[in-house]
């Protein structure tokens, strides 16, 4: 049974709480959030107990009280930059956050397509916008932005950008991703609230760091190693130590940038700011939340030895530079940790490697390990029939249902059926049955299957399986773990020498 170290319902009840505090000082408070609000895998997998959707669950709470922006850098767009974990990129990622927050009630303002300067592609996703009735603000690239005040509030700042006329007390800012000027656009709202006589606030949702936690604690060196690309580095928060005499964490990029935000909130407000750090900027109650320390700590190790494989796999890809690489080397060093005390780690490249012996193959062989919860570690290859992921799948499945490993689940006739349709219709050049294949074959093997059915009830019992691969997988395969709730690693190896992977 998998071991909880965080009250999710304490947290909720903290830091509902604060928001609400906050709000009160000002006829609107504009509350960026830091990271991910829908789908926040990393605190789940750090946070044991964490609900991945706590963040907008919380927002549903305040729905009455709250609206939402969403902003989105141009230059992503253009460069078709592609968010991670769920495989699409950040224009559709804002059309799935608008479905995603309609979802749970939640009042979607507008989309800030942000430093817009006519960008084609751009262009074309703003029509896309509009074209379904969805409100489109485009903000310019400020000359001197953060640092050159007279600039920043003057005609050529936050003058020229168009106001985004809210209704509500609590005003959410979003993103897809981090570098979407967020902050900006807070600054530029609070900006023209004052100019129309209004008290605006500005505050961040946040998670990580963790402020109260210590800066060396695993919890927060995960932190760095799933911001390794970002070349952030947690850092006590001299300010607030000097303001308080109190010890806490804050990552550089705040730390270097608040006396800057500070000083344009007082040139906007017209009085001195009572945020004494980027602390107290923050509204971040997660430490409060913890209440098993070493089941934190063990989650937040294991969590760093993910983190080093996706950087490394990465890098395979060219997707980050070596100096990546490196850093977060060097972070594995400093817990103390190497790749292979992942557990699933070793049982893949061993049965590889018997099975390399065994077939006098160059080419590394594709094996997935499954550790199940109570321990038992399942392998799956890849043959003719189906990839390493189907056959995990699928012999984790028959564990889990105490169905022996002779019986077939699947019917030869639906499996050839499959095959063929990929070779003669779909004209792929290898029938080999994918992830997907096979669990669409499973479900419609389970309507006259018993044994099949069985094995199908089994398939939420997959969600928080850790899995490991000793080839690097397709986005496809990739996908379908995930979605499936399974933690996957990979060696950075390519699973063949054919260049379109």
């Amino acid at each position: 049974m998998k071991k909880i170290g965080f009250d999710l319902q304490k947290y909720i009840e903290e830091q509902s709480k604060y928001i609400l505090e906050r709000v009160d000082d000002y006829d609107k408070l504009y509350l960026e959030f830091g990271g991910k609000l829908i789908g926040d895998k990393h605190a789940k997998r750090v946070l044991p107990g964490f609900d991945e959707d706590a963040k907008i669950k919380l927002l549903q709470k305040l729905k009455d009280k709250a609206e939402m922006l969403i902003c989105v850098y141009a230059g992503d767009i253009e460069r078709n930059k592609i968010r991670g974990d769920y495989g699409i990129s950040y224009d559709q990622d804002v059309l799935r956050l608008v479905d995603e927050l309609r979802g749970y009630g939640l009042s979607v303002n507008s989309i800030v397509i942000t430093r817009y300067h006519g960008q084609p592609a751009t262009k074309v996703f703003i029509n896309k916008l509009e074209r379904r009735d969805i409100k489109v603000y485009t903000h310019e690239s400020i000359e001197g932005y953060p640092s050159d005040l007279d600039a920043i509030v003057g005609e050529n700042g936050f003058e020229k950008n168009a106001y985004i006329e809210t209704t509500k007390p609590i005003v959410v800012v979003t993103a897809p991703g981090p570098g979407s000027g967020k902050l900006a656009t807070c600054l530029s709202q609070m900006y023209h609230e004052h100019e129309q006589g209004k008290e605006a606030g500005y505050s961040k949702f946040e998670t990580f760091p963790v402020w109260n936690v210590p800066l060396k604690h695993p919890l927060n060196i995960a932190y760095e190693a799933a911001t390794v690309d970002l070349k952030d580095v947690n850092m006590i928060d001299n300010f607030h130590y000097e303001a308080y005499g109190k010890v806490a964490v804050n990552y550089n990029r705040d730390i270097e940038t608040f006396p800057v935000i500070k000083r344009i909130i007082e040139r906007i407000s017209g009085k001195e700011s009572h945020y004494l750090s980027p602390t107290d900027m923050g509204v971040n109650r997660v430490g409060f939340g913890i209440v098993d320390d070493e089941v934190v700590r063990e989650a937040s190790k294991q969590e760093i030895i993910r983190r080093v494989f996706a950087v490394e796999g990465d890098y395979k890809k060219g997707l980050v530079d070596e100096e990546t690489v490196n850093r977060i080397k060097l972070i594995l060093e400093e817990v103390g940790l190497k790749k292979e005390d992942r557990v699933p780690v070793m049982p893949a490249r061993n049965y590889a490697e018997i099975l390399s012996k065994r077939e006098e193959t160059p080419e590394i062989p594709a094996v997935i390990a499954f550790e199940l919860p109570n321990g038992e570690v399942i392998t799956g290859r890849t043959s003719d029939l189906m990839d390493a992921s189907s056959a995990a799948i699928l012999n984790a499945l028959k564990t889990l249902a105490n169905i022996s490993d002779e019986i077939l689940l699947l019917s030869p006739m639906i499996l050839e059926t499959i095959q063929r349709m990929k070779r003669e219709n779909l004209h792929n050049k290898s029938a080999t049955l994918t992830a997907n294949d096979t669990l669409i074959a499973l479900a419609i093997s389970a309507v006259t299957n018993r044994t099949a059915q069985i094995a199908y009830d089994r398939l939420a019992e997959l969600g928080d399986i850790q899995a490991h691969s000793t080839v690097l997988l397709n986005r496809d395969d990739d996908q379908i773990l995930k979605q499936l709730g399974i933690d996957i690693t990979a060696d950075p190896v390519f699973p063949s020498n054919k260049l379109y992977f």
